[in-house]
C-alpha cells in the first residue's frame, strides 16, 4: 500500500517549523491576552509560592496548610525557573509552552515509527497537534495536561521500543514515563498509557506474549518507585493526614466523586468540534476516515485506536469529566488525521471550518459594536473590534490558500491558530475584567502587611496568594462555618465577601472591590461586612 500520497508537500521540517512559530506565536498572545486565571492557574502557582517561601521541597503548601490533591512536579519546575531566574509570572506561563514543543517532536518522531514508508505524515501530524484549538489553549496555560501528555508519549516510545524487541529499554522508558507521570498529575498516566500496553498483541501481531505481560508490570513497579521516592519522605514530613491523603485518601475520593454521575455518558459528543476545531469540520477528514476504514487497519492505526478509544470511553463513563482530561490523546487524534488524509485531500475542502471562523468573528464585530446587548455579568468589557476583524479576514484567506494550495492542511492549521489567537485577543478586556485578581490581592497584602488580619468569606482557592505575593495564610471560611461571627470577634479585621453582583455594595465604600468570575469582590472593613451579611442586608 502507497502511504506516500502527499509526501512531496508535506515536508517534515517546514510543517514542524511552522508548528513551534505558531506555538511560540500563541504563547506570546496567551501571556497578552489573559492573565493567570481563577481557580486552577492562580491556585498551581499560589502552591508553588508558598513551597517557596516556607523553603519546602517536599509538601506542597496551600494557605498555609498540606494540598494533597496534586503531586509537586509542576510547582518544583515552577521553583526551578525562579531560582534561575528569580520571583516572577512569566516562567511558569512557559512551562507548559515548553513541553508542548517537546509533544511536537515527540508526536514527529513517534509517527516515522509507526507508518516508517510515510516520511511526510510525521510533519502533518505536529501541524494538526499544533493548531488543535483546546492543545492550543491549554499549552498557554499554567496546568498539569501538556505535561501528562508529553510524559504520555514517552511512554508510548517506550512501548514501541519493547514492541521491536528492546524489552528492557522499552519497559524502562515506559516506567520512566510513569512515574513522572504520577509526580506530575497522579495515577491516571496508568489510564493514558496502560491500555495501549495491553493491547499490544492486537497492534503488533507476533509478539512474544509470555515476556510482554511481566515487562509492562516490571514498568509499573518502576514508576511506583519513582514515585514513591517523593511520596515517602513527603508523607513523613506532612503529617498523618496529609500521609493518609497521598497514599489513599485522594485516590479513593476521587473514583467515588467521579461516579457520581453528575454528568451524563454523551457530555463530550458535542464538545468534540470545539476541542478539534478545525479537524473535525474537514470533510477531507471524514472522506479519509471512511476510505480507512475500508481497507485493513495498519499497525500505526491500531495503535493509536488503542490509545485513543479506551481513554474516551473511560472518561465518558464517569462523571466527573472535564474537557482537558483528554488532552493526553490529543497527538493520537493528530497522528489519525494525518494517516487518514495522506493520499492527497481534495482542494477547496475547507468550507466548513472557514463559515465556522468568519460566523464567530462576525458575532464579535456585532458585539463590539455594540448592536446586541448581552446580560450585564456577562462582559464586563466589550470585545475589541479589530480582532474581528482580522479573524473574517484571515479566515477568508485560509479558505482561498486551501483552495490555491494542492494540500490545504496548512490552511487550516493557520485557521485553527488565528481563531485562538484572534478570540482572545478580541476578549482581552473582557477576560482580564473578570478574572485578574491583582488589585484586590494587592489590597489584602497591604492590610495584612498593616497587621490586621483578613478573612476569605468562601471556599478559598489559593487564587490570592501569589498574586498579591501574600506571606500570611487567609482566615478561610465557607458557606458552612459562621463568618458573621468571626468579625463581631475581631472588629479590627477585614474579609474578602463575594456577591453575585454590585447592587449590594451601593453606597457602600468598600477598601478595594472588582469584578470576580461573573460577580463582585470586595474586601470590607469588619462592621460593614457584618453589615452587608446581616438577614436584613440579604433581603
Amino acid at each position: 500500500m502507497n502511504l506516500n500520497g502527499n509526501s512531496d508537500v508535506r515536508d517534515e521540517r517546514t510543517m514542524l517549523a511552522l508548528a513551534l512559530i505558531l506555538l511560540a506565536l500563541m504563547s506570546v498572545v496567551g501571556i497578552v491576552s489573559r492573565p493567570l486565571t481563577p481557580i486552577d492557574e492562580t491556585r498551581y502557582i499560589s502552591v508553588a509560592w508558598e513551597m517557596w517561601l516556607r523553603g519546602d521541597y517536599l509538601v506542597p503548601f496551600k494557605n498555609g496548610a498540606p494540598y494533597s490533591h496534586k503531586p509537586p512536579l509542576l510547582m518544583w519546575l515552577y521553583q526551578v525557573g525562579w531560582a534561575v531566574f528569580g520571583v516572577n509570572e512569566w516562567w511558569p506561563r512557559l512551562v507548559s509552552p515548553l513541553f508542548s514543543a517537546a509533544g511536537l517532536l515527540l508526536t514527529l518522531r513517534l509517527a516515522g515509527r509507526l507508518w516508517p514508508r510515510c516520511t511526510g505524515l510525521g510533519g502533518a501530524a505536529v501541524l494538526v497537534l499544533a493548531s488543535c484549538l483546546l492543545w492550543v489553549f491549554f499549552s498557554t496555560s499554567a496546568m498539569f495536561d501538556v505535561m501528562l501528555a508529553c510524559f504520555t508519549l514517552v511512554g508510548m516510545h517506550g512501548i514501541l521500543t519493547a514492541a521491536e524487541g528492546r524489552m528492557t529499554r522499552g519497559f524502562a522508558l515506559l516506567g520512566l514515563a510513569i512515574g513522572l507521570g504520577v509526580l506530575a498529575k497522579g495515577p491516571v498516566i496508568l489510564l493514558h498509557t496502560l491500555p495501549v500496553a495491553a493491547l499490544a498483541p492486537w497492534w503488533h501481531p507476533g509478539l512474544r506474549w509470555r515476556r510482554w505481560f511481566p515487562g509492562i508490570v516490571a514498568a509499573v513497579l518502576l514508576g511506583a518507585a519513582i514515585a514513591l521516592a517523593w511520596a515517602i519522605p513527603a508523607g513523613f514530613a506532612g503529617g498523618d493526614e496529609y500521609r493518609r491523603a497521598i497514599f489513599w485518601g485522594q485516590t479513593a475520593d476521587r473514583m467515588v466523586q467521579s461516579f457520581a454521575h453528575k454528568r451524563p455518558l454523551w457530555w463530550y459528543l458535542p464538545l468534540l468540534p470545539v476541542m478539534f476545531f478545525p479537524w473535525l469540520l474537514w470533510p477531507a477528514l471524514w472522506r479519509g476516515c471512511r476510505r480507512l476504514a475500508g481497507e485493513e487497519a495498519d499497525r500505526g492505526v491500531r495503535f493509536c485506536l488503542a490509545w485513543l478509544l479506551p481513554v474516551f470511553i473511560a472518561f465518558s463513563l464517569i462523571s466527573g469529566k472535564q474537557m482537558h482530561y483528554l488532552i493526553p490523546v490529543f497527538p493520537a487524534f493528530a497522528l489519525l488525521v494525518a494517516r487518514a488524509t495522506a493520499a492527497n485531500p481534495r482542494a477547496g475542502a475547507a468550507w466548513l471550518p472557514t463559515l465556522v471562523a468568519v460566523a464567530i468573528g462576525v458575532l464579535l464585530a456585532v458585539l463590539a459594536l455594540g448592536w446586541v446587548r448581552l446580560p450585564k455579568n456577562d462582559l464586563a468589557v466589550q470585545p475589541t473590534l479589530w480582532p474581528a476583524l482580522a479573524l473574517i479576514a484571515l479566515a477568508c484567506a485560509a479558505w482561498g490558500l486551501a483552495r490555491r494550495w494542492r494540500d490545504p492542511l496548512p490552511a487550516l492549521a493557520l485557521l485553527g491558530a488565528a481563531l485562538a489567537a484572534l478570540v482572545q485577543l478580541s476578549l482581552a478586556g473582557a477576560i482580564r475584567a473578570d478574572y485578574d485578581v491583582t488589585p484586590l490581592a494587592t489590597a489584602i497584602r497591604q492590610a495584612q502587611e498593616s497587621g490586621r488580619l483578613v478573612a476569605n468569606g468562601d471556599y478559598y482557592h489559593d487564587q490570592y496568594h501569589f498574586a498579591g505575593r501574600l506571606r500570611q495564610p487567609l482566615v478561610a471560611f465557607d458557606e458552612t462555618v459562621d463568618l458573621s461571627g468571626w468579625l463581631r470577634d475581631h472588629p479590627e479585621a477585614r474579609a474578602v465577601v463575594y456577591f453575585k453582583d454590585g447592587k449590594r455594595l451601593l453606597g457602600v465604600q468598600p477598601i478595594a472591590m472588582q469584578r470576580y468570575l461573573g460577580g463582585v469582590a470586595a474586601l470590607l472593613d469588619a462592621p460593614t461586612a457584618l453589615a452587608l451579611l446581616a438577614p436584613t442586608a440579604k433581603e
